[in-house]
């Protein structure tokens, strides 16, 4: 019966937990790659920063070029950050609109049904009568 009701949700494009099949996918590839320490540093300083080449992230992180060039190759698949040639340097920045429709569809079904804001230690997530997040 479980697998019945799945199937059923799935047929609508809506995974098991409410959310659209796409947004669910994009939630849980965004969440693994950020579990990573070095992975969310990355798109810490990148948003800080704006863009930053690989040289530079390497010194901030205390890492290798090879070793953020990983990390930073599965987070431009992933469509989280992109990439710009600039000569022999490679500087990548975050893709904000990507990034943040994600975020955004998150709290925004999350608050939806609740019809409450989303209260973290130092500020409030409160859906406007507009439908955006703020």
């Amino acid at each position: 019966m479980i697998s019945s009701l799945a199937e059923i949700d799935n047929s609508r494009g809506v995974a098991s937990t409410g959310l659209p099949n796409q947004l669910e996918q994009d939630l849980v590839q965004t969440f693994k790659l950020l579990s990573d320490e070095t992975r969310l540093r990355v798109l810490m300083y990148l948003m800080r920063e704006g863009e930053l080449h690989v040289t530079a992230m390497c010194e901030r992180l205390d890492q290798s070029q090879p070793a953020v060039s990983h990390h930073l190759a599965l987070l431009r698949v992933a469509g989280l950050i992109e990439a710009r040639r600039d000569g022999k340097h490679n500087f990548y920045s975050v893709r904000r609109e990507h990034f943040h429709r994600i975020m955004g569809e998150l709290f925004t079904s999350m608050t939806a049904e609740s019809g409450e804001s989303l209260r973290f230690r130092d500020f409030v997530l409160r859906q406007e009568d507009g439908g955006e997040v703020s």
